[in-house]
């Protein structure tokens, strides 16, 4: 098997997430030994953000990088886990709501469209939109 960040370049459907998470420097974070969970937005789902927002934030590192590090949950949480528990943390520090209803999960307000890949270090669950920490999108810091 390969680890996370093979494996979503692998996916071919990865290809923004990819590019964000070298460009605010976690490429080694996810490649490293240990149990990652990964939400993983298609780039279909970046493509839904507003116009002209990606290229903002790939100018504005440091909140990319609390975007990025907002998809990543310590641990191997599998979709098994995922209909038990209602929120995970983030290494970005926040918290995710995870909903699990009539055999569909959701993050926050992103559907989890493809569950459990596994990787040498972790997992990746594919999501339909991308996720923003509320401290980002109020674009409040505090």
């Amino acid at each position: 098997m390969a680890d996370l960040v093979e494996t979503a370049i692998k996916a071919g459907n990865f290809t923004i997430l990819v590019k964000a998470v070298k460009a605010v420097g976690l490429t080694e974070v996810l490649k490293s030994p240990g149990s990652l969970t990964i939400f993983a937005p298609t780039d279909d789902a970046f493509a839904k953000l507003p116009e002209g927002s990606l290229d903002a934030l790939l100018q504005d590192i440091p909140k990319l990088k609390k975007i990025v590090a907002y998809h990543v949950a310590s641990g191997d949480v599998r979709s098994d886990d995922l209909v038990q528990i209602e929120e995970a943390e983030t290494l970005e520090g926040s918290i995710l709501a995870i909903e699990s209803a009539n055999g569909a999960i959701k993050v926050n307000d992103a559907n989890v469209i493809q569950t459990d890949i596994l990787t040498d270090n972790g997992v990746i669950h594919v999501i339909d939109k991308v996720l923003v920490p509320a401290m980002v999108a109020g674009g409040t810091s505090s």
